[in-house]
């Protein structure tokens, strides 16, 4: 599933590509993609002639601002990429691929096509008078941003204490820490030394201080990066991240680590994996 850094490069990618696009039409091939309103002709229709401004990112989700022909508030867009969605920009329009499930076109034919082959990601039209929250409930259950002032050592300090899930899941937990998962969670308990399993309760607060800086460190990195090379993630022009191919610890079970030398782990943490060091992670 793209994360944080997957996420916020698409998110730049389409600030850059789309801000000010009219849509023209909208054609969805799929119509569980739209999970509000319903039926998806709905959908079609509320965005048909808005105007695309601001993309944001919340999370993993994404949201675009719409307005009208006039410039007024006409709602926003939406958009959660779940494991395998991605966004294509075409400047010509070409037939669709099997796996295309919303296509948008602007009055001069270009096309933002919306690709998911395992189908699993959605879109939602938010009505003007409501805000993005009351329609997508996933925003309702999201802890702070990483790179918010609320996202401190004291707050992971506060909401760990007493916990006896291993922190590895605990910083999959969405209501902890906004759009990290299992690629950067395994990267950042590596620079910061900590095993996946320890129990996140017993976490002392220099460790809690050096997790946090990690978190934000290889964050900052794989954005710059362009996200990742795995889970088939790719940018508005088809394009891979580059952060994998310097990846720590993550899907590097077997082989040596890249500090150390020792032979690396892969475990098995509530039914994710788990990559780490044993002489490095303590």
């Amino acid at each position: 599933m793209p994360e944080l850094p997957e996420v916020e490069t698409v998110r730049r990618g389409l600030e850059q590509q789309t801000r000010g696009m009219t849509v023209a039409a909208v054609e969805v091939r799929l119509a569980r993609t739209i999970a509000h309103p319903q039926p998806a002709e709905l959908f079609c229709v509320a965005l048909q002639g808005c105007s695309l401004q601001h993309w944001q990112r919340r999370g993993k989700y994404l949201l675009a601002t719409l307005t009208d022909r006039t410039g007024v508030s006409a709602g926003t867009w939406g958009v959660h990429l779940r494991m395998t969605g991605q966004f294509l920009w075409l400047p010509e329009s070409a037939e669709p691929c099997r796996h295309t499930r919303v296509r948008f076109f602007d009055p001069h034919g270009n096309e933002l096509r919306y690709v998911d082959i395992r189908s699993f990601g959605q879109m939602w039209w938010v009505p003007p008078d409501q805000a993005p929250a009351e329609v997508i409930s996933g925003l309702q259950r999201l802890g702070p941003e990483p790179f918010s002032p609320e996202f401190t050592a004291s707050h992971l300090q506060q909401a760990l204490q007493g916990s006896s899930r291993p922190i590895k899941n605990a910083l999959l937990d969405q209501r902890l820490v906004a759009g990290v998962g299992n690629i950067y969670a395994d990267e950042s308990l590596f620079e910061a030394g900590i095993r996946p399993h320890t129990p996140a309760g017993q976490l002392k607060r220099p460790q809690l201080e050096r997790l946090h800086g990690a978190l934000l460190r290889i964050l900052r990195a794989s954005i710059g990066a362009g996200g990742t090379t795995f889970s088939d993630f790719r940018d508005l022009t088809g394009t891979n991240g580059n952060y994998g191919g310097v990846a720590w610890v993550y899907r590097r079970g077997g082989e040596p680590c890249r500090r150390c030398g020792t032979v690396l782990r892969r475990d098995k943490l509530a039914g994710r994996s788990s990559h780490w060091c044993p002489l490095c992670q303590q």
